[in-house]
């Protein structure tokens, strides 16, 4: 059964590319614009393997997407990734400290996206 990774960011290039990118690599991935729709889904049933959220976003941003996440018991330990341009050291730090497991920074190679996934995501 593959795993599903749900893709949280504002552009629809970035969801488009990654999107393609995980799926070419046997995943499923669902998809949201901003940390509130994202929240909306979880709360109404979608039960990811793996969360990957931008951290600059409208309505909801990731880092108050991922406090909330954290605070939901079905996902208290699902691994969460950013996938940001954001690259200094402090938002970084808030990024673990509000529970992410991984701080990537755009752009990505394919390659590193999916090395990183692999290291959360262990395919069983």
């Amino acid at each position: 059964m593959s795993k599903t990774i749900f893709l949280v960011d504002d552009s629809a290039t970035i969801l488009m590319s990654v999107s393609a990118t995980l799926l070419a690599n046997g995943f499923k991935v669902e998809t949201a614009s901003d940390g509130l729709q994202a929240l909306e889904k979880l709360n109404a049933g979608l039960k990811p393997d793996l969360m990957i959220t931008d951290i600059n976003m409208p309505n909801m941003g990731g880092l108050e997407l991922i406090q909330n996440v954290r605070t939901l018991p079905d996902f208290r330990s699902m691994p969460i990734l950013t996938l940001t341009s954001e690259s200094h050291a402090d938002k970084r730090a808030e990024g673990e400290k509000m529970g992410a497991n991984g701080w990537l920074v755009k752009p990505i190679a394919d390659a590193e996206l999916l090395r990183v996934i692999e290291q959360v995501l262990p395919r069983t």
